[in-house]
């Protein structure tokens, strides 16, 4: 099958080159001449505008975006008189899925359809295969079909997609597809939105482990009791955390046969293994906006999300963005009870 990428950065160029070795065809284009560059060394054909890409595919069109989320309706706005009824727009990224909703909705009425890809796997994608969450028509998805195939860790052939096509009903055709690595989840927007709610579980998972490691690290403040503040490290029995842990051996225990083992765990280990300190890292941790999106979501239904949103404040304050508020409380307890502040 044939289809048109734009955007190659480390996802998107990782998906052309595991779409190549499925057998696919793809005509792929980026603002850096050097990432198209080497998607034409791995076999892609590439163009230098996305009026060439547009053109070197014929009828029903496939066109990929994979750009950071601010740019997709400029890239949309480039592609939209280019294109035609029948033709299928795929945004990969990680849009807010209420943008999906009106880019649908505004293709919709020019016959062309637009579909929302959540898409997990990071840089492990080429290898292990993408986790694909989808939304919109389900005819669009049918005509992608062996592109998710291949994409997906069910398998790099296009024929992959058969075993979804072939069942019985279409719960079942679901089922089977998920298997596979992928599944449509529902119209515009929904992909987005099971991607969305995804990666605010990540920043959930990420954090307990996190934490959990953190409090293991600290396991020997019985050794040097005698040496830090009392009040601000408080011990029933400092015998009670005289344990020095290697951190790095217990992470890559757990990734043996442990119900807490993951991909998360499996990048922990292999981190802690590297650097045991963790010392090339300032622990500033950025957010890329679907864990807001998520926070913002489970209020506006009324459901409880408290790990998730404790995650996503926790990155705000790894930045540097508790210290006023630190400086208030130490200044509350100066008011009210004359303590001093002592340096950490």
């Amino acid at each position: 099958m044939r289809m048109g990428m734009i955007g190659l950065g480390r996802m998107g160029a990782n998906m052309v080159r595991r779409l190549l070795q499925g057998g696919h065809e793809c005509v792929a284009y980026d603002h850096n001449a050097d990432n198209v560059k080497s998607a034409t060394a791995s076999g892609a054909r590439g163009v230098a505008t996305t009026a060439e890409l547009v053109k070197a595919l014929s009828a029903p069109r496939v066109v990929w975006i994979m750009v950071p989320a601010g740019v997709v309706d400029t890239v949309i706005g480039e592609l939209e008189p280019l294109l035609s009824p029948g033709d299928v727009l795929i945004d990969g990224g990680n849009s807010n899925y209420r943008d999906d909703i009106r880019r649908a909705a505004q293709l919709r009425g020019k016959g062309i359809h637009y579909l929302d890809v959540g898409t997990s796997g990071g840089v492990l994608g080429f290898e292990q295969g993408y986790c694909l969450m989808i939304g919109g028509a389900r005819e669009a998805v049918a005509l992608i079909e062996p592109l998710l195939g291949t994409l997906a860790p069910g398998g790099r052939a296009a024929a992959a997609a058969d075993a979804a096509g072939a069942a019985r009903d279409e719960k079942a055709a679901s089922l089977a597809a998920a298997r596979l690595g992928y599944l449509h989840c529902g119209p515009a927007g929904a992909g987005h939105f099971v991607k969305m709610v995804h990666n605010g579980i990540e920043y959930g998972l990420m954090a307990a482990y996190a934490e959990g490691l953190n409090l293991l690290a600290h396991a020997d403040a019985g050794l040097t009791a005698g040496t830090v503040d009392a009040e601000t490290a408080p011990l029933s029995d400092p015998h009670l955390f005289q344990y020095q842990l290697d951190l790095a051996a217990i992470s890559e225990v757990w990734r043996h046969g442990s119900i807490i083992a993951s991909r998360l765990l499996d990048l922990t280990a292999a981190a802690l293994a590297g650097d045991g300190e963790l010392e090339r890292f300032a622990g500033h941790v950025a957010d890329s906006g679907e864990g807001r999106w998520t926070v913002e979501a489970a209020i506006e239904v009324g459901v409880p999300a408290p790990v998730l949103s404790a995650a996503l404040y926790a990155r705000f304050e790894s930045r540097g963005r508790a210290e006023f508020a630190n400086k208030v409380l130490s200044a509350m307890r100066l008011g009210f009870g004359g303590h001093l502040e002592r340096s950490p």
